[in-house]
């Protein structure tokens, strides 16, 4: 009995070791030849994007970006293969993000700088438009409230009596619906605190260019800020001071006549010079002439 119960402990003991012998050489040996056996390539194409969220005018340098796959029909076009492509972008010089980019986000050449290696007004200008800069104020610029990224319409304000004793005063929309691209040095679009502005620069057509250059010597240029989205182009005539002080009643671009104050003085018609005579005068030499009355017939004897 007492052999027979050494016995069990004795094959107790080489169980034991044989299931350590396993646990600490077999299995590690079979899971390295495992894992050293071929590898398999992730399928898509590669794409870089950011490793982490980046801000507008921040440099871009290798620890920001990564490659990833991604299938065929989800790599936007003109998108960079490599982080020295992306790198090499700006000529040399390490580019800057001209939009702010999230995590996993795509580099593309449109969000990154081009030459100069800083975050440039004229990388935001699109095709077939230019960047123009008026003069404007607190008042004119809306508080500075209009920010790059937001819409407005430009309004001039002239003064058609610049040397008289009274004034009188004109409004005209210039352009309407264009987008700021800038105010004074800030174009960064993720800006969301108004500053007092000295300029604005705006993206407008080459016509629309023109006419603000020639409004900027008329008069006085403000901002008029529109709601997000809202991209409507209003009817808007001219705007006179009697149109809204009673003298005329305005239905859209269409306004009553206006008959201005009477004054005295001297008058060119036609190249002659006349002296303007009371309104009573000017009344009766422009009536018609009285038409006399015919002649009653003589009676026949």
């Amino acid at each position: 009995m007492r052999l027979v119960t050494i016995a069990s402990l004795g094959a107790s003991a080489v169980l034991g070791l044989g299931a350590l012998f396993v646990a600490k050489i077999a299995l590690p040996n079979a899971a390295t030849a495992k894992a050293t056996g071929p590898r398999v390539e992730a399928a898509g194409e590669p794409l870089v994007v950011a490793s982490r969220a980046i801000k507008y005018g921040e440099k871009l340098n290798a620890g920001m970006l990564k490659v990833v796959k991604a299938p065929r029909s989800a790599v936007p076009q003109g998108s960079f293969t490599t982080v020295e492509a992306v790198l090499a972008a700006d000529h040399g010089g390490a580019p800057v993000a001209l939009t702010p980019l999230a995590s996993a986000e795509a580099i593309l050449p449109t969000k990154i700088s081009g030459p100069g290696a800083r975050p440039t007004v004229a990388a935001e200008v699109a095709e077939g438009f230019r960047a123009y800069t008026i003069k404007v104020d607190d008042a004119t610029g809306v508080g500075g409230h209009a920010l790059p990224g937001d819409r407005v319409d430009v309004v001039l304000m002239r003064d058609l009596t610049p040397n008289g004793p009274t004034r009188s005063y004109i409004s005209h929309v210039v352009v309407q619906n264009v987008r700021v691209l800038g105010v004074d040095l800030n174009a960064d679009p993720t800006s969301a605190k108004p500053a007092s502005p000295n300029t604005a620069t705006l993206e407008v057509s080459i016509e629309d260019s023109q006419k603000l250059s020639i409004a900027s010597t008329l008069g006085e240029l403000s901002l008029a800020l529109r709601r997000n989205g809202e991209a409507t182009i209003a009817k808007a005539g001219p705007m006179r001071v009697p149109d809204f002080l009673g003298g005329g009643v305005r239905t859209g671009a269409v306004r009553t006549a206006y008959r201005a104050p009477v004054s005295y003085g001297i008058v060119i018609v036609e190249g002659e010079s006349r002296k303007r005579s009371s309104p009573k005068k000017a009344a009766a030499a422009a009536a018609p002439a009285p038409v006399a009355a015919p002649a009653a017939p003589t009676p026949v004897a």
